[in-house]
């Protein structure tokens, strides 16, 4: 099967919240095969929130096949935490791993001196934990839906924020995930949307407001992507459609995402800041 066709693997399936990686149909794939690396982040330290699946395991494995020493932030799914450390560990560098819900500010305190602890300092901060909740009439969405959401996908970002900035060298990067529903909205995903929107503005402000000490700010915006939030949020029917809106009607592994996060972490975007990099099928096209 070529990367231009739907895995005709993937059936519709659902899980409980937060979701498992290990138990998808098919498993998502983290990095190709033949993907070659080129020392782009060797010798850096980079802290990465949501890192045990989807986007963030991919994003932490390629990082550790370019050199990096990661530590990564995780809710509860301890055996795709496991295996993600695994994947990284396994290039030769170092991974490690702590649990917590960023949305408390306690947690995200942890997590920041235990990646301190881990890597001896940090070069490279990856915002990317988030979770979504679907519903198809705004007037259901719950207030306490609504809090979380925003508490995870916004508040926990500058909780990190709030404990990493002083050990951010004056060459270091941020990096945001955003989404395709930044751009174009999304009529069942209303509030996560608007969190999104909120992780676009947040990326070009702080541009702005770090550029003076040389501190890189960028964000990407994903597509659709197999990742366990899909069978973990959507019913069946929508599971083993999602990311047919897509060019290439199908969606994306996330080894196709995580090369954009190299990108924007590497020299290679050394004059880039305030950026959001579109990776999503051309599920939109922005003008």
């Amino acid at each position: 099967m070529s990367y231009n066709e739907k895995d005709p693997n993937q059936p519709g399936q659902t899980q409980e919240l937060p979701g498992l990686q290990h138990q998808m149909k098919p498993v998502p794939e983290s990095i190709r095969d033949n993907y070659i690396p080129a020392s782009k982040l060797k010798g850096k330290k980079a802290l990465i929130t949501g890192g045990d699946s989807g986007i963030g395991r991919a994003v932490a494995v390629h990082f550790a096949a370019e050199g990096a020493d990661v530590h990564f932030g995780y809710l509860s799914e301890t055996t795709d935490a496991m295996e993600t450390i695994e994947m990284a560990q396994s290039y030769g560098t170092k991974c490690s791993a702590s649990p917590g819900d960023l949305g408390n500010l306690s947690d995200a305190e942890t997590l920041v001196k235990s990646a301190l602890r881990e890597l001896g300092g940090l070069d490279i901060l990856v915002l990317n934990a988030a979770e979504q909740h679907p519903e198809d009439r705004v007037d259901d969405i719950d207030p306490e839906t609504l809090d979380r959401t925003f508490r995870t996908n916004v508040y926990g970002h500058f909780h990190v924020l709030k404990f990493a900035m002083e050990h951010l060298p004056a060459n270091g990067v941020i990096i945001l995930t955003s989404s395709v529903t930044a751009f174009r909205g999304s009529s069942h995903l209303i509030d996560y949307s608007a969190t999104k929107g909120a992780v676009t503005a947040m990326t070009r402000s702080l541009a702005a407001n770090l550029g003076e000490r040389g501190i890189r700010v960028n964000s990407v915006a994903p597509g659709p992507v197999w990742t366990p939030l899909i069978p973990a949020t959507f019913e069946k029917d929508k599971v083993e459609k999602f990311g047919e809106q897509s060019i290439f009607e199908r969606p994306a592994q996330p080894s196709e995402v995580a090369p954009a996060y190299v990108f924007l972490a590497s020299e290679d975007a050394s004059y880039i800041t305030g950026h959001t990099l579109h990776v999503n099928g051309g599920d939109f096209i922005d003008n």
